[in-house]
């Protein structure tokens, strides 16, 4: 275990808002200095000025993750800037919402480039350092659809599943440096502009599920996973409970995800057809949340439907074990 932040460099991908830019304010916050990167130079400016009133270091530099030589010279800065680099965070991502055979080819791979390419140009940039100074965290931001697959959202869900893929592979390949650790956290639904941004081929402008988790909790999470590496950060009970559903009752849980994601994933208010971020950063959303947490927010049907049909699983598996038993 790291015994604090305060002397460490920590680099963060797609830092300019939600859950990248919490973490950078979490880690300038707790004394350290952090390499924000992401598209947005101005707004990459604004967080650096941000995370030094509030007691950090920070140094701003404008990246797309899916120029890979791009991300190699990141690292080489960060180490040439500061002597070090310790913890490096992969987390820029983009969104895509739409019935699979509707969305263009083009968006759809867009999203794959940035989400699991950016990552994958992010370790290797970095994991050379870490193997050269033997020690260092790697941290993988999936979400929660690296573990329960969802509708409407198939090239963001392959690209956290295929993080959490990347993870384990890695963790393997690094058994015999003890001292680099890759974590993975899976965060749920959380409250950040990247249902506004995201690219829309649905008809009906997108939100968050229920229940939205605050931005700073992740930061949190992601913090206490730099200071103290484990392999999996699973953010919120209701993440281990649709893992737990999915894989008791497939069947079950695929037909209700259907009809709850089609119902609460998306506004009655229709839009046009936008690829929204993906290819260019859309102006005004430089900001930790996204306005769509709610106070009191009180357990609806769906989550009471899940609870049942987590229920009636357990059930079923239990019977099972007794009967072979």
């Amino acid at each position: 275990m790291r015994l604090g932040i305060e002397n460490t460099v920590t680099v963060i991908t797609g830092a300019s808002s939600g859950i990248g830019r919490a973490t950078a304010l979490a880690f300038a916050a707790a004394g350290g200095t952090v390499v924000v990167a992401a598209r947005r130079g101005a707004a990459l400016d604004e967080l650096a000025q941000e995370c030094e009133t509030s007691g950090g270091k920070a140094l701003a530099v404008p990246v797309d993750v899916t120029d890979g030589p791009a991300v190699e010279a990141l690292a080489r800065r960060t180490i040439e800037t500061f002597g070090r680099l310790d913890t490096w965070i992969n987390n820029a991502a983009v969104t895509l919402f739409g019935r699979f055979e509707e969305t263009p080819i083009a968006d759809f791979r867009r999203v794959i480039d940035t989400n699991l390419l950016g990552y994958v140009h992010g370790a290797r940039a970095i994991l050379p350092w870490f193997r050269e100074q033997g020690t260092g965290v790697l941290i993988n931001v999936s979400s929660g659809v690296g573990k329960i697959p969802q509708p409407f959202a198939a090239a963001y869900v392959i690209s956290k599943y295929g993080i959490v893929a990347l993870s384990d592979c890695l963790r393997q390949e690094l058994w015999d440096v003890p001292d680099i650790h890759v974590v993975t956290v899976l965060p749920p639904a959380t409250d950040t502009p990247l249902f506004q941004q995201g690219g829309n081929y649905m008809g009906r402008a997108a939100r968050p599920m229920w229940p939205i988790y605050d931005p700073e909790k992740i930061a949190r999470a992601i913090l206490s996973a730099a200071l103290a590496p484990r392999r999996e950060v699973i953010v919120g009970a209701n993440i281990r409970a649709a893992i737990v559903a999915q894989r008791i009752v497939p069947g079950l849980f695929d037909r209700w995800a259907a009809r709850v994601v089609e119902a609460k994933h998306f506004q009655e208010r229709a839009i046009p057809p936008t690829s929204g971020n993906l290819f260019e950063p859309m102006p005004g959303y430089a900001r930790v949340r996204g306005g769509w947490k709610r106070p009191r927010q009180r357990l609806p049907v769906s989550w009471m439907a899940l609870a049942g049909v987590l229920g009636i699983g357990m059930g079923f598996g239990f019977a099972g074990l007794g009967r072979r038993s």
